[in-house]
């Protein structure tokens, strides 16, 4: 499945790409069964703490229907232990093209994350078209997206940082935003109680963002 996978595919598939931190492997698989159910099934297990890969791995064996990808990949060793881990795709904070050509030697699709104009122009040199927005609302959000279609009209972006669902509908409604990357599906709280009710429904209201 994973050479089938490409960035826009995964920005395609649903609304909200969910930014879950996890701190126990035991919450991974009862979480994307949750995510699943409510019809999310691009799920990025960020690498923020020390069981970040242990859950993807969890996932990528326990729930196969899931796509599941490793978040706050920073360099090449991060792109190497989410592949061997099983994750298939990786998201970054930042751009370098030291991690753009690591994706590219393990087929891993990468969204790479920018905050101005010079690192799409470097994550464009790169081959690279799909962008996630980092940290959106904290870099000019909505103004600042639509400011760069005019010079950067070929570039998709997934707006991440700042995003909930009292704003995501507004970035959804621009041309250049195919998704947003959110973390408000997977509270803390409900991991903590195994509220996975709660995820699911939360899952299925994101449906609704897009127009």
């Amino acid at each position: 499945m994973a050479a089938q996978i490409t960035a826009l595919s995964l920005m395609q598939d649903a609304p909200v790409i969910p930014v879950i931190v996890l701190h126990g492997t035991e919450h991974a698989v009862p979480m994307a069964e949750a995510l699943l159910a409510g019809g999310i099934r691009v799920l990025e297990v960020t690498l923020r703490t020390p069981q970040g890969l242990a859950c993807i791995e969890a996932i990528a064996k326990a729930v196969p229907q899931a796509i599941v990808g490793a978040g706050t990949v920073r360099n090449a060793a991060d792109a190497a232990a989410a592949a061997n881990a099983g994750a298939q795709f990786a998201v970054s904070p930042g751009y370098t093209s030291a991690l753009g050509q690591a994706c590219r030697k393990l087929a891993l699709p990468l969204l790479p994350g920018v905050a101005t104009s010079s690192e799409i122009m470097a994550a464009q040199e790169d081959g690279f078209r799909e962008l996630k927005f980092f940290p959106a609302v904290q870099s000019g959000g909505i103004q600042m997206l639509k400011a760069w279609q005019g010079p950067f009209g070929d570039v998709r972006f997934c707006p991440t940082g700042g995003i909930s669902p009292s704003n995501a509908a507004e970035f959804l409604a621009l041309s250049n935003v195919v998704c947003v990357g959110g973390s408000w599906l997977v509270p803390g709280s409900a991991l903590e109680n195994g509220h996975w009710s709660q995820i699911t429904d939360l899952a299925q209201a994101t449906h609704k963002l897009r127009a």
